[in-house]
């Protein structure tokens, strides 16, 4: 750690160097903060910089647990902040080109259905069979903040905590709020903030490592409106291939399945499709970075939250999706394909329905060869705090973690 800070001082003029959060927002100089930890300490580093009078720019996924990112979004609101989360695309100009062709004109005519793709090939961060000896340079009790003191298996401290529940949350968590935000933005124009029911389920398969979240993790989301669906793999094709599996649509985006075609959008580009396949339009854009940026220091100028892209609740809210996700993936049950005679040793897979009370069928069926994961179980309702149905204590425990002492997050609603 002081390693990497006297490195990152090399890059500035004159710059002051701190190996604490906490001694750097005592710096009345200081007047924004820009969070880019990893997930587990998001919340908490953006509610201590606002407790200090400072501005936040805090990278995605907003939080580590749904309750933590609504005390984030409280903590704006009480202290008066600016606050911007890191879905740098919302600030690209395509996005507004896009929801003019969908919704202004209905180019396509009404939206019926949606897909959220992230085909993204990753390699096993391995396991070891004692744990892994942190480096002394390394302040470790800083570094876990609000996470538990765990041994670690992997080969790796520094990324591959992404992989590991205790700090970080997924591909789901990594990749999937941003195309999960371009969805909301693009698609569902911010009007539905969580959906009202979910089913989701999948596994980490085909590697024996330390890794804890899914690398195959699929969900369905009923928003009331347009049913949406999310497909993720960090697996190739199959052996000794290098791409990933086939998937239609782009690797990392969306879908939207339209009456007359279907329009497919991904980061800096969309591309328009009529009913025969035939493109009738494109969307060039500039995936929004350095505007977004711009975007924040000019609302921290401004004093204006209205004028953010991503302000904090957009930021709550799109995440809320991918920890719903995660949390349906995690209360659930373990499950194999029926007819299999016996469990696979390489699939370790669970899942778990939410719903609101109505019939299990329609897009659920997709989900029917996975066994149990078919089965409806608790509701996740809007704007309910907490999941209910008979299953759902598992799910409800996983909405809060566990601090550890000194590293709490404030509850402040």
């Amino acid at each position: 750690m002081k390693t990497e800070l006297a490195r990152r001082k090399n890059c500035f003029r004159r710059p002051n160097g701190y190996a604490d959060l906490r001694e750097l927002l005592k710096d009345d100089a200081v007047d924004a903060v820009v969070v880019a930890t990893c997930n587990h300490w998001h919340c908490l580093a953006a509610i201590w910089a606002m407790e200090a009078g400072k501005d936040v720019y805090v990278e995605k996924p907003l939080s580590h647990t749904q309750w933590e990112g609504r005390q984030t979004v409280a903590a704006a609101r009480k202290y008066d902040r600016i606050c911007q989360i890191g879905t740098q695309q919302r600030s690209d100009p395509m996005q507004a080109q896009i929801k003019a062709f969908l919704h202004g004109e209905k180019a396509l005519g009404e939206i019926k259905s949606a897909r959220v793709n992230r085909y993204g090939v990753r390699a096993t961060i391995g396991k070891r069979d004692t744990p892994l000896e942190i480096e002394k340079n390394v302040n470790y009790d800083l570094w876990l903040g609000p996470a538990q003191d765990e041994p670690l298996f992997r080969d790796k401290l520094h990324y591959d905590w992404h992989w590991d529940w205790n700090t970080g949350s997924g591909e789901m968590g990594n990749w999937g709020v941003h195309v999960l935000d371009d969805l909301r933005n693009n698609v569902f124009q911010d009007k539905v903030t969580l959906p009202s029911r979910i089913c989701g389920g999948g596994g980490r398969v085909a590697w024996n490592d330390a890794g804890e979240t899914p690398n195959v993790h699929f969900v369905y989301f009923d928003t009331g409106s347009i049913p949406t669906v999310i497909g993720l793999s960090n697996l190739t094709a199959g052996p000794g291939q290098r791409g990933g599996a086939p998937h239609p649509g782009p690797g990392s985006g969306y879908i939207a399945y339209c009456e007359g075609g279907r329009l497919e959008g991904q980061r800096g580009r969309a591309v328009a499709f009529d009913a025969d396949g035939k493109k009738v339009k494109e969307f060039s854009g500039t995936s929004g970075m350095g505007i977004h940026q711009q975007n924040f220091i000019d609302a921290v100028r401004s004093r204006d939250r209205s004028s953010l892209n991503a302000e904090v609740a957009v930021g709550h809210d799109s995440t809320g999706w991918c920890n719903l996700a995660n949390i349906a993936f995690q209360a659930g049950t373990a499950f194999v394909a029926r007819n299999a005679k016996k469990p696979s040793p390489i699939l370790k897979a669970s899942g778990r329905c939410f719903r609101n009370g109505s019939p299990s069928g329609g897009p659920f069926r997709q989900f029917g060869r996975f066994g149990n994961c078919a089965q409806p179980h608790a509701a996740s309702r809007r704007r309910q705090r907490n999941v209910c149905g008979s299953p759902a204590d598992a799910a409800n425990q996983l909405l809060k973690r566990q601090y550890r002492s000194g590293y709490e997050v404030p509850e402040l609603i």
